[in-house]
């Protein structure tokens, strides 16, 4: 049998052939852009290796992505042994297998990214190998996300060989070299190298699963408008010591920017450092002042009022002397000076109604009325100003304009005020209108609403002597909250005031049995009895009720108990 010598060699050649260093004279260059990538764990110990290169001087490399999963520190060592450590990663995607970083160096050097078309000739480029370099062909190189390139290379890849980079005959770099299906396959796979060098950290990243099984820090988006985005996500994911960290970094990368000294001083005042804040404060009202395109001096004061408003509110407690209402109203001035926005206005109005100055905060509500805020939580807002007033009527004509603004079939979101309005109208003694709300609001409700809001429409039905529906809630509410004697007694009250005397006994008696020491269990028990003519029974029902400091029983033993 004759042997195909010419076949042979063009096999080797194309598949599994060495390029001498004298044949290439880029190889030799490249090879110093190269490096092995070693990740760690927690507690130092070897997590994963692999192998990558820089594509710029001031450290940004690719590489593959799996020795970085649940990595604490990595570093890289380059052609010449040399060890430098990972500082950030600047990207990542798990499907493809790449990463991107920086590495701490004064200078790397990078290679040069390209893109090759089938049939050309390609080679790899072992780390610290030269002379082991071997070269191959591109049978495939097909295209994916927004036109980057996937090859598919007739090449034995070397052992550990996965993030090797995959130059062209000039030495430009193609792609990274992804895992093979098998140590013997003779074809591989490498996926653009200008595609893991597009990756690039964006506002969400902070959310991403694939960096968050990353512990090595990340880097800030480059986007101002991302990094804002980032510091936002950031104070509702991140523990106390990274967002803190976070803030100082997105300080140092946008100096000029207000966001981070709000951010801080936010972070400040939530530990109670409120001389920290005050001075990141003032910092911010002045880069406010100077900077272009990333915040108005206006936002500053605004951000500056609301700090001092919510901590004043919320947080009285430990005091801090330069913080007070009146600062908090100059600074909404100041805000509203610099720009009239209404927002700006309603802060003010905030600030007015805390210091118990509801005349004018209620003026500028009305103002507010016909503005772009105009909205039912406007007019809800000015309602508690006429409430403060004793305006019963100013507050309930606020509160149908707030209803007013939605339209029929209702939405969950008007529940919220038809609530409100249900209770004014209670209190305003409109019993009949109030159940109206309640019946809106149960039907937009139905499955949040408790026994509270059963009594509240329970005392509604009462005072619109709508009284077997008043009796229906009151047992509702009695059947969602079986431990809560009041219920049982306000039953027991209207079963007497409508004659079901025998009811009115049964559901003293269960009061009775909730709470031994209830007085108005037996008041109600004993005036049922009596009424049915049980006076004896009942006397002592009262007397009882009396013990217990029932003023009431008094005149009902007198009553009954000749």
């Amino acid at each position: 049998m004759k042997t195909n010598h010419l076949g042979l060699l063009l096999f080797v050649f194309c598949s599994l052939s060495f390029i001498p260093a004298g044949a290439q004279p880029w190889v030799k260059k490249a090879a110093k852009s190269v490096f092995t990538l070693k990740t760690f764990d927690a507690q130092g110990s070897l997590l994963g290796s692999g192998n990558g290169v820089f594509v710029g001087e001031q450290g940004e490399a690719i590489s593959n992505y799996a020795p970085f999963r649940n990595a604490w520190s990595a570093v890289v060592i380059d052609a010449a042994g040399k060890e430098y450590p990972v500082e950030l990663m600047l990207g990542a995607n798990e499907t493809y297998d790449v990463a991107k970083f920086r590495v701490s160096i004064k200078k790397s050097q990078p290679l040069t990214m390209g893109r090759a078309a089938q049939g050309a000739t390609v080679s790899l480029l072992p780390y610290r190998e030269v002379k082991a370099a071997r070269s191959g062909q591109l049978r495939k190189a097909e295209t994916f996300g927004s036109g980057y390139d996937y090859y598919t290379v007739k090449m034995q890849m070397p052992q550990d060989g996965v993030g090797l980079p995959l130059l062209d005959t000039n030495g430009q770099l193609l792609g990274l070299m992804q895992q093979p299906a098998s140590e013997t396959d003779t074809l591989c796979y490498a996926v653009s190298a200008i595609y893991a060098d597009s990756l690039k950290m964006t506002g969400l990243s902070i959310n991403d699963p694939t960096l968050r099984a990353v512990h090595i820090k990340k880097a800030l988006p480059a986007d101002f408008g991302q990094a804002q985005l980032t510091l936002f996500v950031a104070n509702t994911t991140l523990d106390s010591a990274d967002y803190a960290q976070l803030i100082d970094d997105f300080i140092r990368q946008f100096p000029d920017a207000q966001d981070g000294y709000v951010s801080r001083a936010q972070f400040a005042t939530g530990n109670n450092h409120f001389a920290d804040a005050d001075r990141d404060m003032e910092q911010a009202i002045k880069v406010a002042g100077v900077s272009s395109g990333k915040g108005g001096v206006d936002e500053a004061h605004f951000s500056y009022s609301r700090l001092i408003y919510q901590k004043l509110l919320y947080r009285p407690e430990p005091a801090y002397e330069p913080w007070t209402l009146d600062k908090s109203l100059q600074e909404a001035e100041a805000a509203y000076a610099a720009n009239p926005l209404p927002a700006y206005r309603q802060q003010q109005a905030y600030v007015l109604y805390a210091q118990k100055k509801y005349a004018e905060a209620s003026s500028i509500y009305e103002q507010l009325f016909s503005s772009q805020l105009r909205s039912p939580e406007l007019f809800y807002e000015a309602s508690r100003c006429k409430v403060a007033q004793a305006d019963t009527v100013g507050y309930l004509a606020l509160l149908d304009s707030a209803v007013s603004l939605f339209s029929r079939p209702l939405l969950k979101e008007a529940a919220p005020y038809i609530l409100a309005r249900a209770q004014g109208r209670l209190d305003a003694g409109k019993y009949r209108d109030a159940t109206n709300d309640l019946n809106d609001y149960e039907q937009l409700m139905a499955t949040q609403v408790n026994d509270q809001f059963y009594y509240l429409r329970f005392q509604a039905e009462q005072g619109g002597r709508l009284f077997q529906q008043a009796l229906n809630d009151i047992a509702k509410a009695i059947e969602m909250n079986p431990k809560q004697e009041l219920y049982y007694a306000e039953k027991a009250s209207l079963e007497v005031r409508v004659s079901l005397y025998d009811e009115a006994i049964q559901t003293a008696r269960e009061c009775i049995a909730v709470a031994p020491d209830y007085s108005d269990g037996y008041l109600f028990l004993g005036l049922a009895q009596c009424i049915k003519g049980y006076k004896s029974e009942g006397v002592k029902n009262l007397q009882r009720a009396r013990e217990l400091g029932d003023e009431q029983a008094d005149g009902l033993i007198e009553k009954y108990g000749k």
